[in-house]
């Protein structure tokens, strides 16, 4: 008797308060769709994980975080929701905006209103100068009070214990294998694999830690709703804080699955370690998947025998559709819109691991990464550039033959 076919599942991550985007991921999806009413539906048999950073820059952060709160609980064993920086950093607000401020608040704002706290909260500790007027924008577009004052109160109703982004976060997990794949919002590092903060040593074996990290991450979200502090006065959830945010004085914190990066400043992806994919490797996972490290357009695939990563944010793209990616078992296939010679064409990959292809690895010269084919057969190349711009340029096949290519290895040591 053959073998069932292993579950189709459906994943997109950081729409970042964009609807568009999300419902660009639904659309024509065969695991996936959007009713009506805005519900997020599921194929019987099919699964979703989301992978994280819900809110912050587009102006449909509510209502993102209630459609897939909601089908969390419509569709039970089916969807996966992944927390990433931009959804945890925000259990800070509570605390932050009743009297404890960040140490390094400027005397005149913290004498201010609480609205230019929070302002000066978001765009300077947490990435995210467009999350106050995003929420007032989602707050005047349904007819509720939007005025300064009434942007604050809206954040802290939704941390309260029973509000919505309180519930969303104690329906998040940190890590997800789904057999030869493996979830998590940032990266796995040699600094991260296998530790979990507060245990002395490294777990050995990969599930245990991807266990370990979910039941810490749900003993650190009870903490906050709980309102539990330690004996030195501090929140008992001050380790998720830190866990979630870039180490002081860096721009990232490779010890976080939350927060690590598999691409350099300008945005291109590199395999992750060879540690990490031999001890990854050894225990059946082939495939990792992530987002937070936006990679322009569209995903981007990066490939060695037998071992793949997928980045998949592709929030700081101007275009708005959406990307569309499906996994079942060893095989993926991604679909998304690119800019190219002042339009836009689909790209799309269907890749079984280990088969031959040059999706997915770099040109020696140049540093393009081959992303996937265009609709007349050409490969669409991709090289990321400062400040989150990034280049393509098409190449047929006979010519893409002649280019040397090899694996995107990353050139630091491990620690």
């Amino acid at each position: 008797m053959a073998p069932s076919p292993a579950p189709l599942l459906a994943y997109f991550t950081d729409v970042e308060g964009h609807w568009s985007k999300l419902e660009g991921s639904a659309r024509g999806n065969p695991a996936l769709s959007l009713d009506p009413h805005g519900h997020l539906q599921l194929a019987p048999g099919t699964r979703l994980v989301f992978g994280g950073d819900a809110i912050d820059r587009g102006p449909h952060g509510r209502r993102i975080v209630q459609a897939l709160l909601d089908a969390h609980r419509r569709h039970p064993g089916q969807v996966v929701l992944l927390a990433g920086n931009r959804d945890i950093n925000k259990i800070r607000l509570r605390r932050e905006l009743s009297g404890f401020p960040p140490q390094r608040t400027p005397d005149p704002v913290r004498s201010a209103p609480r609205h230019e706290l929070l302002r000066w909260i978001f765009s300077n500790t947490m990435g995210a100068s467009l999350a106050f007027e995003s929420r007032q924008r989602e707050l005047t577009e349904a007819s509720l009070p939007d005025h300064p004052e009434a942007v604050v109160d809206s954040f802290l109703a939704d941390l309260a214990p029973d509000g919505p982004l309180s519930l969303y976060l104690r329906s998040c997990q940190l890590a997800f294998r789904d057999g030869p794949n493996l979830f998590v919002h940032g990266s796995v590092t040699p600094e991260n694999l296998g530790r979990v903060p507060g245990l002395p040593a490294p777990l050995p074996s990969v599930d245990e830690w991807i266990n370990a990290l979910n039941r810490w991450y749900r003993q650190q979200i009870e903490a906050y709703a709980a309102g539990e502090y330690g004996t030195s006065g501090d929140p008992a959830w001050a380790p998720l804080v830190a866990y979630q945010a870039p180490q002081p004085g860096a721009r990232t914190n490779q010890a976080s699955v939350v927060y690590a990066r598999p691409t350099d400043e300008s945005g291109n992806p590199s395999l992750p370690h060879r540690t990490v994919v031999e001890a990854l490797r050894r225990e059946g996972i082939q495939r990792v998947i992530v987002g937070h490290s936006p990679v322009g357009d569209c995903p981007a695939l990066v490939r060695t025998e037998g071992f793949e990563l997928l980045v998949a944010d592709n929030s700081y793209s101007p275009v708005e559709a959406g990307c569309k990616v499906l996994l079942r078992g060893e095989q993926v296939e991604i679909e998304g819109p690119s800019r190219f010679e002042g339009g836009r064409e689909v790209v799309r990959a269907v890749l079984t691991l280990g088969e031959a292809s040059p999706v997915g690895r770099r040109l020696r010269e140049g540093g393009w990464l081959v992303k996937g084919q265009l609709p007349g057969g050409d490969f669409l190349l991709y090289r990321g550039l400062p400040g989150f711009r990034v280049e393509h340029r098409a190449v047929s096949p006979q010519e893409l033959a002649g280019l040397p290519t090899e694996d995107a290895w990353p050139d630091s040591p491990a620690p």
